[in-house]
């Protein structure tokens, strides 16, 4: 097995769809185990293997409020994906320019 920068761990655990669909939702706000069961219809064991995931990985931190654990986002491992990617923002950057400028000509 090789060895992985964190970015390559990042893509590696934000691949995964379900995963992402957690942090979708605590990108808007905290979140305990059971709303994010019923907001994304998952059973519990699977909520909670992801979100293991998530929080070895420092995506997530949890905190406990009486008898549940509720969750948020840590932006800091986002902002490392983010660092990598803004080398590469000017490709799709000027494409999305190009395909703007083409829909204002076609619609003249």
């Amino acid at each position: 097995m090789g060895i992985y920068s964190p970015v390559e761990s990042s893509f590696a655990i934000i691949g995964e769809p379900n995963r992402r669909a957690i942090l979708s939702l605590l990108a808007s706000s905290e979140r305990s185990v059971g709303e994010i069961e019923r907001r994304l219809r998952m059973p519990q064991t699977s909520v909670s293997k992801h979100l293991r995931v998530l929080r070895e990985a420092g995506f997530v931190e949890a905190r406990v409020e009486a008898q549940r654990r509720v969750y948020r986002l840590r932006p800091e491992p986002l902002m490392e994906v983010d660092a990598w990617l803004a080398p590469f923002r000017r490709f799709w950057t000027a494409h999305v320019d190009t395909l703007e400028r083409h829909l204002d000509r076609m619609e003249q």
